[in-house]
């Protein structure tokens, strides 16, 4: 598969100069990439860009805040993407301390955003993040739900493996289980040290770091997704860069598996 990156990883120097951003991008040899906003552009005019620059986008990261989606979809079609992607969709006033019921009710809400996308000729995919690993009480947790209560024939999944990994679940389990719900992946390293953690606050997270820099072995994971229904791949670093700019962790990350396509 060809190397994606999710360009959130290069959210600020995009803001200041998204041209000259998805030049170096494509320079560095990535392909592919995954929107998270358009940098002040609309969709048709970042459509534009990624055009000029040679690269591919086929998923985006959308707002799913508004009611009426409508919009998101104009946005997605103007892009010219295949997959809307979202993350937790909770009801309101329960992303805080969420049940069991509580992810039922995302689930629903998710078969109906799915059909929605559906009908616009796209496809909706799910991404997780660590808390939806949390404990929910005897034994459950808020994903095995998702993957249930969700619809298989409307609802993908877009797993994040780093942070399903931080989490303290493994990537290849889910691959073996769910081979045909995954056609995507995030792929992201934390540094070395860093506990099991199912939150996202600042002071319980894991720091992001580059591709091979941190306790994430990449080499089993991705040998399980080729055997399942995942299309597309996307680098994703969460910040701060502390050590080097987001451009040079992203040229470490695309190197990191290049040289591991190239030794496979």
């Amino acid at each position: 598969m060809p190397i994606g990156i999710q360009l959130y990883t290069v959210g600020q120097e995009l803001q200041k100069d998204v041209s000259g951003t998805l030049k170096q991008i494509r320079e560095i040899g990535y392909t592919e990439v995954e929107t998270a906003g358009f940098a002040g552009l609309t969709a048709k005019q970042f459509r534009a860009e990624l055009d000029k620059a040679g690269l591919n986008c086929h998923s985006a990261h959308l707002q799913w805040n508004s009611p009426d989606l409508s919009p998101v979809f104009a946005d997605a079609q103007a892009l010219g993407v295949h997959f809307v992607v979202s993350s937790g969709l909770f009801p309101p006033g329960e992303g805080a301390q969420p049940t069991v019921d509580a992810y039922k009710k995302m689930a629903a809400h998710i078969n109906d955003i799915a059909r929605g996308a559906q009908r616009a000729g796209l496809q909706y995919a799910y991404h997780n993040h660590n808390f939806e690993f949390k404990d929910l009480g005897d034994g459950k947790i808020g994903y095995d739900v998702l993957l249930a209560e969700t619809d298989p024939s409307l609802v993908d999944f877009e797993l994040d493996c780093g942070w399903m990994v931080a989490a303290g679940y493994s990537p290849v389990q889910y691959f073996k289980k769910y081979p045909q719900r995954y056609k995507m992946l995030h792929i992201k390293d934390f540094v070395r040290g860093s506990g099991p953690s199912t939150s996202l606050a600042r002071e319980l997270r894991p720091q992001g770091t580059e591709l091979g820099r941190g306790y994430i072995d990449y080499r089993p994971i991705l040998k399980a997704a080729a055997r399942t229904a995942v299309k597309y791949y996307y680098v994703e670093q969460e910040p701060p860069f502390p050590d080097m700019t987001a451009m040079q962790a992203a040229k470490v990350d695309y190197d990191y598996l290049h040289d591991l396509q190239e030794s496979r």
